[in-house]
């Protein structure tokens, strides 16, 4: 990284935003494998920006989701980990009476959020159908867990979904994630969910509460949940081409799917970004962003014009 970059802090990409919402899965790590570099490019100095740790996956507690980071080199603590587990259980409170049934598709810490907002969950039913459905990612899934939640779907049921995320990645390549298993309960009921997670509002104004601040860059490794998800709330994102996403889906991407800046890794947070560019053909998106990186190594590329640079 050349010398003028390294030194001139105050240009930073990340000091011009009061937080980061940071996905997880593709983003800082794959499975248990983190990420090279992502601990030290996140790592603490004399800035305040307030780091949230923004996880679609609603399978794990945000204590075990503190301790995992913690021991891949993050600085993360529970109170900066905000899951759509936890989007989920508040949606599913502000609709039911306090104590109604919910017939839990997920893990016991997905549970144990819909425990904590005054509901009861359930696994299974008989005769009367509990009041909601939620529904999370979890290994264990299988067909009559899906099948009890089809009964109840199909009489009448609320339906909270707490991400549809296709694929989860992890250190051997992608796995289905919990949007495979809600097709096959969509397919199975003729419902629709509503969803908590990414690209929908719910779990990132969450962040945004938690964070105290509106000023925030979303980053993340994917355009149809991160990205979307940041154009969804009015934020500014960072793509980052280390987990799901390519700089290939940009070409015929629809707006709502554009990054204001995309990078080869979260390092570029702590350099100044390489402004936009007004002459870019939108069919040779991919190819010029490409070679705008290849020419710009370590730094996040402009997609289309900040904030600071409309400023």
């Amino acid at each position: 990284m050349p010398e003028t970059l390294v030194g001139n802090r105050k240009q930073r990409l990340r000091d011009r935003y009061e937080a980061l919402l940071l996905d997880l899965d593709g983003t800082l790590y794959r499975g248990d494998a983190v990420i090279e570099g992502a601990p030290a490019a996140l790592a603490p100095d004399e800035t305040a920006q307030r780091l949230m740790y923004v996880t679609n996956n609603a399978s794990r507690s945000p204590k075990t989701v503190a301790a995992h980071l913690s021991e891949l080199g993050f600085r993360a603590s529970t109170d900066e980990v905000v899951t759509s587990a936890q989007a989920a259980a508040r949606l599913l409170a502000e609709q039911l009476e306090p104590g109604a049934d919910v017939l839990i598709v997920g893990t016991d810490d997905l549970a144990a959020e819909v425990t904590a907002v005054g509901l009861r969950p359930i696994r299974r039913f008989d005769k009367t159908a509990p009041a909601a459905v939620v529904q999370g990612h979890s290994p264990q899934t299988c067909w009559a867990d899906l099948a009890e939640a089809a009964y109840a779907l199909r009489a009448g049921a609320l339906w909270v979904a707490a991400n549809t995320d296709k694929t989860l990645p992890n250190e051997r390549g992608l796995a289905p994630g919990n949007g495979s298993m809600v097709a096959a309960l969509r397919t199975a009921s003729d419902r629709e969910p509503i969803v908590a997670g990414k690209p929908y509002a719910p779990l990132l104004e969450d962040a945004l509460v938690r964070a105290g601040t509106r000023s925030a860059l979303v980053v993340g490794d994917r355009l149809d949940t991160d990205i979307e998800g940041a154009n969804t709330v009015g934020l500014e994102s960072l793509l980052v081409l280390t987990g799901v996403s390519t700089l290939d889906e940009l070409k015929d991407a629809a707006d709502e799917f554009i990054p204001t800046y995309v990078a080869d890794s979260l390092d570029a947070l702590n350099y100044p970004p390489v402004p936009a560019e007004s002459d870019t053909d939108p069919s040779d998106l991919a190819a010029d962003l490409a070679d705008r990186l290849r020419r710009n190594p370590g730094r996040a590329v402009t997609v289309r014009a900040s904030a600071a640079e409309i400023r």
